[in-house]
């Protein structure tokens, strides 16, 4: 579980991030959401360490992050996972070398032993038969099915990933969604999911923030978008036709 607490950030005299209070929970696939500019992609770099907050607490399952030495963030760094908006694989290393990179960096285990996890992995997202390909001979969904066999390598207990559904068919996007959601469970883990993706939202959503101008706006389960008498988040997330009739056609059935 994550937890932060009356979390802030500034860039100068801009204040981007004003006391966000939320908990991340272990097993959910846990969404941000808001517009450009809305503060939720410097919130996820500072819940990964890659900014710092000038006020407030980063609870990773109640170890303060913020008060952390060097030593002791560089460990708890290795329980993390990413996936990047682009999958950010290494183009000249194969399908199998890219997910054992971060294997042969932390990991401790026998070469066997490595290349075994690695096939795991692959195994896991479905593209053991693309182990020798590179990653300019596979499609996109792939790519990003090989970014997810990456992160999970090492058996993070923190999974976070910006945007990973950006580029893809809607399709392949429901896969992907799908293949996180599941190996969150399978795994316990607690995952942030930065997103525009409103299919997402519906989709997997089971717990969502809502970020509004550097301020948590509302936070809740997909169901319980449907009963927001939130405006912002209303005029967000039923932009579209299409969702706007889906939330009429809810609100009627209840």
């Amino acid at each position: 579980m994550i937890e932060l607490k009356g979390l802030c950030k500034s860039f100068e005299d801009k204040e981007v991030l004003t006391q966000i209070n939320a908990t991340f929970e272990n097993g959910k696939t846990n969404l941000i959401i808001g517009q450009s500019g809305s503060g939720k992609t410097v919130l996820m770099k500072c819940i990964v360490g890659l900014l710092t907050p000038e006020k407030g607490e980063l609870l990773y399952d109640n170890r303060d992050f913020l008060a952390m030495g060097k030593k002791e963030k560089k460990a708890l760094r290795r329980e993390m996972g990413m996936i990047f908006q682009s999958a950010a694989l290494f183009d000249s290393m194969t399908v199998l070398d890219n997910v054992m990179f971060p294997l042969n960096m932390f990991s401790n285990d026998t070469l066997r032993d490595r290349t075994r996890r690695a096939m795991f992995c692959l195994e896991r997202v479905n593209l053991t038969e693309a182990k020798d390909k590179y990653p300019g001979e596979i499609s996109g969904g792939m790519q990003k099915r090989v970014a997810i066999a990456r992160a999970i390598a090492l058996n993070p207990q923190y999974l976070f990933c910006d945007e990973p559904n950006s580029g893809l068919d809607p399709k392949t996007s429901l896969v992907i969604d799908q293949l996180i959601q599941d190996i969150t469970r399978e795994y316990n883990m607690t995952t942030l999911i930065n997103t525009h993706d409103m299919n997402s939202v519906m989709g997997i959503g089971e717990k969502i923030i809502y970020i509004y101008q550097g301020h948590k706006e509302w936070e809740g389960t997909k169901e319980e978008i449907f009963t927001s008498t939130n405006e912002r988040l209303n005029n967000f997330v039923f932009a579209s036709d299409l969702f706007r009739k889906v939330k009429e056609a809810e609100v009627q059935k209840g």
